[in-house]
């Protein structure tokens, strides 16, 4: 087992030279450029900055600082004994680590310049100590920030069938028949008092355990929308009928009859028609009216003319 270092009151000694050229992955006849190969690949890879969620990152940089210094030196390359030689900590960061450029920088002697890293293929340094026309150094592809996390994607797309019900249906339930996607054909029986736009959940049921999802939808021709034993309705209302009032057909379960609108109704307000719902046993429902004050689209100038009567009006009595 070849030791990497040992840390002793917050000073790592350093291992013999055979253990520095395991600490490079070099084999005892490296040259200058397998040894500056070897340092770029590790330090890129053990670097503290690239390396933050790794208590181990920093005391292996250092690892690999010190066995770049070591072995760079002719003399101690020609030394084969395997003496143990201890380093203080390294001498060009006392202070703390460099990110990794200025650390490049610092060991190889040119100087970084902050670009885009894409642009580097096509850049040229010239250092004594490098070769910079080397396929290896002109292809070495520098750290970069992490790219921003993508948003959530959905495995799959759940199904949705629209299931359309007569009020006698939705009051009492049915059994329906769908075909899923692989053509198989099920039974689902909807349950009793159901409404227009419930929505019922198959779970598991289509192909790769994904949910199949009915919507219901339970209205007349007429525009009512059934809920239970409730009846909905919106009634649409021009802004001088609402807000002076007006009698207005609208149609229920057994035909048309005359509602009554007050005076300065307003969008949202509920009207009852009492016992105009649905049946069951002994219950009997209601129909809601909903106004809905909408403008014109055919509107001319004389009631343009009126209404912006009425606006100036309002604004002299605020």
């Amino acid at each position: 087992m070849v030791i990497l270092g040992t840390m002793i009151h917050g000073t790592m000694t350093t291992s013999s030279k055979k253990d520095y050229l395991s600490i490079l992955g070099l084999s005892p006849d490296f040259d200058d450029n397998e040894l500056k190969k070897a340092f770029r690949r590790e330090a890129r890879k053990w670097h503290p900055d690239l390396n933050k969620n790794d208590i181990n990152a920093e005391e292996r940089f250092k690892l690999i600082n010190e066995a770049y210094e070591y072995l760079s030196d002719p003399d101690v390359r020609k030394n084969s004994s395997d003496e143990k030689i201890d380093h203080e900590d390294d001498k060009n960061f006392k202070t703390g680590f460099p990110d990794f450029q200025d650390y490049l920088d610092s060991l190889f002697g040119y100087e970084y310049s902050p670009k885009n890293y894409e642009e580097y293929d096509n850049e040229t340094f010239e250092d004594e100590l490098i070769n910079t026309n080397n396929d290896e150094f002109n292809n070495y592809e520098y750290p970069t920030t992490s790219p921003e996390e993508p948003p959530p994607v959905k495995l799959h797309q759940d199904i949705e069938t629209i299931i359309e019900l007569t009020p006698e249906e939705a009051l009492n339930g049915a059994s329906i028949l769908i075909e899923l996607e692989d053509e198989t054909v099920v039974e689902v029986d909807t349950p009793p008092f159901a409404g227009d736009g419930w929505r019922l959940r198959l779970e598991n049921i289509a192909r790769g355990g994904k949910d199949h999802y009915l919507q219901l939808k339970v209205q007349t021709e007429s525009g009512l929308r059934i809920d239970g034993l409730r009846v909905l309705y919106k009634l649409e209302l021009f802004p001088h009928d609402a807000l002076l009032g007006c009698a207005v057909e609208v149609p229920t379960l057994d035909g048309n009859v005359t509602l009554q609108v007050p005076p300065k109704s307003s969008t949202g307000r509920m009207l009852r028609l009492k016992g105009r719902g649905l049946t069951f046993e002994d219950n009997v429902g209601d129909q809601y009216v909903e106004i809905m004050v909408v403008i014109p689209a055919d509107i001319n100038d004389e009631e343009i003319a009126l209404y912006t009567r009425l606006q100036e009006l309002s604004l002299s009595d605020s």
